[in-house]
């Protein structure tokens, strides 16, 4: 058929066009509840994986999230064609996370991977360790109570009682637990047992100056930050800046890293630089220094919590 329009001049034919009939989407139950406008059900929640890279990741993931009743906000994902390894982050919303946790175990030993399903901004339990310097705590705690990084600070724990009054500035219990090599065992030993009877997830390094033994570095694995003064592989170990100003470099900067047995090895997060010149002497280096160091550590803290983090080896995926 065709559609006439015309009038006394003359007359156009249009032709008809023929009308594709799509079937109305079945809206999920959880929407319509409760006057149709209640979404207070949804939780946010991140998801991250890992595995052996292969056909299939993408659409297992997307599919469990879909069949029950997921919104995917965002996803990113990366292929590694050196380890063979895949990595994804998802953030999505869900009135089912019970199921989807349970959908995602499901197939995870058939891809052989490893995953993570927490909510969306829930701050991570924390210990702070120090020793004598206070840049870095001080830049944390405020950062804490002010611009909402998404740590829960349970204590600041320190090798000397200097930084106590900095912590108990802002509110938060300060333990010292002296450390020397007769103590050093014991000393850990009660660490440890701080952190399973806080439930604590995540170790700050923040200028601590202790090396942490081999066993506590493996029972920590992947959840514990330092911040290391120097632009890593460069100057590692003790006085960077002294030695960054007898080689007479141009640049300096800091690392932040996951701690490993290897000292100053660990799988790198975050790092920066910043400039300097034949005027500065190792105490300029060093007032200059610590400005990086507490950026570049709170930027590692914060990916972190936000699960955008994930171990590649001796490397890091960091999701953007």
């Amino acid at each position: 058929m065709r559609l006439v329009v015309g009038n006394a001049l003359g007359k156009i034919f249009f032709p008809r066009a023929e009308v594709t009939r799509f079937p109305l989407r079945k809206i999920p139950a959880y929407v319509y509840s409760e006057g149709m406008t209640n979404l207070g059900n949804l939780e946010k929640l991140i998801l991250t994986l890992s595995c052996p890279d292969q056909p299939g990741i993408v659409y297992a993931v997307t599919r469990v999230i879909s069949e029950n009743s997921g919104n995917i906000i965002q996803s990113q994902q990366f292929g590694d064609p050196e380890t063979g390894l895949f990595f994804m982050r998802v953030e999505l919303e869900t009135p089912a996370r019970k199921q989807i946790e349970d959908g995602i175990a499901a197939f995870a030993a058939d891809f052989d991977a490893t995953f993570q399903l927490d909510e969306m901004g829930r701050p991570l339990r924390t210990i702070i360790m120090v020793s004598k310097e206070g840049h870095c705590l001080t830049d944390l705690l405020y950062r804490q109570r002010y611009q909402e990084l998404g740590i829960e600070v349970v204590a600041v724990v320190g090798n000397h009682p200097d930084l106590a009054p900095v912590a108990q500035f802002y509110g938060k219990p300060f333990l010292c637990i002296p450390v020397t090599p007769e103590t050093k065992a014991e000393a850990e030993a009660q660490l440890l047992a701080l952190v399973e009877s806080e439930k604590v997830e995540l170790v700050i390094l923040a200028r601590y100056m202790q090396i942490l033994s081999d066993k506590l570095c493996e029972t920590l694995v992947g959840n514990v930050i330092n911040i290391h003064h120097s632009f890593l592989p460069s100057f590692k170990g003790a006085r960077p800046y002294a030695q960054a100003h007898t080689r007479g470099v141009k640049l300096i900067g800091a690392t932040a890293h996951y701690v490993t047995a290897d000292l100053d090895e660990g799988p790198i997060i975050e790092q920066d630089v910043t400039r300097v010149t034949h005027r500065e002497s190792t105490k300029d280096l060093v007032a200059q220094g610590q400005d990086v160091e507490r950026r570049v550590l709170a930027q590692a803290v914060k990916w972190h919590t936000q699960h955008r983090v994930l171990l590649n080896g001796h490397r890091t995926v960091v999701f953007s």
